[in-house]
C-alpha cells in the first residue's frame, strides 16, 4: 500500500467520535479540548488518532512545559485496516507538530487490557516505567468509572456545574494496575531532556495477542 493511499489529516467531531464508539474497547471521547485526525485507507474512513490534555493538569509541569506544550495520545481507535498502527500514529504525530505549539507527547498501555506498548516501542517513544496502581468503579451495567467520576451522594461538580455521577455504594470497587508510561518529544532539545529518564522496555505479557488488533492502543 503507497503513502498516498493513507492519508491522516483532521476530522470533525461525529467521526471521531464514530471511530471510537465503534472501534475503541473505551467507548468513550476523551475529555475535551481533544485535536482530532482521521484516517482514511483508499479513500474509506477507517478511524482516528486522538490528543487531549488527559486527567493530569500539570502533566508538563516537572518537563518546565505550560498546558499548550505538553498533551496525551488518548485514543487510538480503527477498523480493519492495511497499514502499520506505528505507520498511522507517526503521521499523526508529524501533523501534529506542524499545527501545534507541543513539545513532549505521553501516553500509556493498560497491562489490565493487554497493552504493554509494543507500538510505541516500534516507535522509539522513550518508555519511563509505571504509574501507581490504583482503584476504579464498576457500575450495575458493567461500566467503569475513575474514582473522579463517582461519589457518595450521586451528584459531583463537574465542568463547572452539578452532574448526576454513580453512588460509590451501588459500585463495585475494581483494582487497576500500573500503566505503562511512554513519552515522545516533538523536538531535539526536548528529546536531550527526556532521555535520561529512558528504563528498558517492558515485555508483552501475551504473546497470542496481535499488537495491530483493532481498537489497540499498544
Amino acid at each position: 500500500m503507497s503513502k498516498l493511499d493513507l492519508i491522516v489529516e483532521p476530522c470533525d467531531f461525529k467521526a471521531a467520535k464514530y471511530a471510537v464508539t465503534h472501534w475503541h474497547y473505551s467507548k468513550s471521547m476523551p475529555t475535551p479540548p481533544v485535536i482530532k485526525f482521521g484516517v482514511w485507507e483508499l479513500g474509506t474512513f477507517v478511524g482516528c488518532v486522538l490528543f487531549s490534555r488527559g486527567a493530569n493538569k500539570n502533566l508538563g509541569k516537572k518537563h518546565g512545559l505550560d498546558v499548550t506544550q505538553v498533551c496525551e495520545l488518548t485514543r487510538v481507535a480503527l477498523n480493519e485496516h492495511m497499514s502499520n498502527v506505528s505507520q498511522i500514529v507517526s503521521m499523526a504525530l508529524r501533523s501534529l507538530k506542524k499545527s501545534q505549539s507541543i513539545r513532549l507527547v505521553y501516553s500509556y498501555a493498560d497491562p489490565h487490557e493487554g497493552h504493554h506498548g509494543g507500538i510505541y516501542q516500534a516507535m522509539n517513544w522513550i518508555y519511563t516505567g509505571e504509574t501507581p496502581s490504583g482503584y476504579k468503579y464498576e457500575d450495575t451495567t458493567g461500566r467503569i468509572w475513575h474514582q473522579r467520576q463517582v461519589s457518595s451522594s450521586g451528584w459531583k461538580l463537574q465542568y463547572g456545574e452539578m452532574r448526576k455521577v454513580p453512588v460509590i455504594s451501588e459500585c463495585k470497587k475494581v483494582f487497576q494496575p500500573g500503566k505503562h508510561r511512554y513519552l515522545y518529544p516533538l523536538d531535539r532539545a526536548m528529546r536531550r531532556q527526556i532521555e535520561p529518564l529512558a528504563q528498558p522496555y517492558p515485555k508483552r505479557a501475551d504473546v497470542g495477542k496481535m499488537e495491530s488488533r483493532v481498537g489497540s492502543t499498544d
